[in-house]
């Protein structure tokens, strides 16, 4: 698609705030950046940066990328992103997730089997109070109200009107089906590690969801978090992104419980996913960064020299993905929107 839009991914932060967030924040705007998105593991949360970030720009979008549904219970998050929405005058966008059993397990405390069905209760509640309705659930993970306890409990509907009944809901997926689910329950979808060159289990899962829907949607949005790194040395290019593929594949997540290795081992990489978890694992994390191929960085990212990048961008324009999120100083990011805007 000719008409690619481009997202300031903002991420989540270290020990503590990056420098300068607020300056780029204005520079992505100026420079015609549509959106920007905040994620959140275990250390700063995703919505109060967008609510100081937001009030420095006009036009952009405010997406998280993601919310993680095991830290808010459904209706707190409705409640939030209803506030943003009103304050922002319209610009928010929900992005959730289910995020990965080490961190709902460990750091919240919330079980974490059956993601899927979780989520789809998560939405529907989402949608009730987006709609106004007095709040009833009777799930397997959620009921509303809760039973039991002091049998004071009743339905309520929210107290706020929200803006936009219909507030954009995107689901964060990497395995087919929650790709499929994505399609069928949401507004969008949050791709991460996708190849516009391996998409066609893929589109077959977002076909599968929206079948199940009983239609296509006139619009839905595919967001994905692209690196692009500008380089006439090519390796050096891709040396730069090493290091996070690694992190990735070899120790976000538990062996044999990994969804980015498993995403990329339905690429074709799966003996190299291996080799990277090993090192990883074993504490040797620069020769799992080594490890990486040329071949499995092209496939999810674009590195190299300008003329090379603009020549692969053709492959992104004809996938998928609507909104390519992005990151760097405002140098960089001012190559990017000429790269991919022209």
């Amino acid at each position: 698609m000719s008409d690619l839009k481009l997202g300031l991914a903002l991420g989540y932060w270290g020990a503590g705030p990056p420098p300068g967030l607020a300056r780029l924040v204005t520079a992505a705007e100026r420079l015609g950046y549509d959106s920007m998105w905040a994620a959140e593991a275990y250390g700063s949360d995703a919505l109060t940066p967008l609510a100081w970030l937001g009030a420095t720009t006009r036009r952009m979008r405010l997406g998280t990328s993601i919310v993680q549904m095991a830290a808010r219970t459904p209706v707190a998050t409705a409640m939030a992103a209803m506030t943003l929405d009103h304050l922002s005058g319209g610009r928010f966008v929900l992005g959730l997730g289910a995020s990965g059993p080490q961190v709902v397990e460990g750091w919240y405390g919330q079980p974490y089997p059956r993601p899927l069905a979780r989520t789809r209760e998560y939405v529907a509640i989402l949608r009730q109070v987006l709609a106004r309705e007095k709040v009833s659930f009777d799930g397997e993970h959620y009921r509303l109200p809760h039973p039991g306890g002091s049998g004071l409990g009743k339905p309520l509907r929210s107290t706020i009107h929200p803006l936009r009944p219909h507030l954009p809901i995107l689901l964060a997926a990497e395995g087919p089906k929650n790709v499929a689910l994505a399609a069928e329950i949401a507004d969008g979808w949050l791709a991460m590690f996708y190849s516009p060159y391996d998409d066609a289990y893929h589109r077959d899962a977002l076909q599968e969801g929206f079948a199940r829907r009983g239609a296509t949607p006139d619009s839905f949005e595919v967001t994905c978090r692209v690196n692009v790194e500008l380089d006439d040395d090519v390796e050096a290019a891709a040396d730069r992104v090493r290091p996070m593929l690694a992190l990735y594949v070899g120790g976000m997540g538990a062996k044999g419980a990994n969804f980015h290795y498993q995403a990329f081992a339905r690429m074709g990489f799966e003996a190299e996913c291996a080799r990277v978890q090993e090192l990883y694992l074993g504490g040797r994390k620069a020769e799992a960064a080594a490890a990486i191929p040329l071949a499995m960085v092209e496939k999810v990212a674009l590195v190299g020299p300008r003329e090379k990048i603009a020549e692969e961008l053709a492959a992104w324009r004809s996938s998928l993905v609507t909104t390519m999120l992005v990151s760097g100083d405002e140098a960089r990011l001012a190559a990017i929107a000429d790269l991919v805007h022209g």
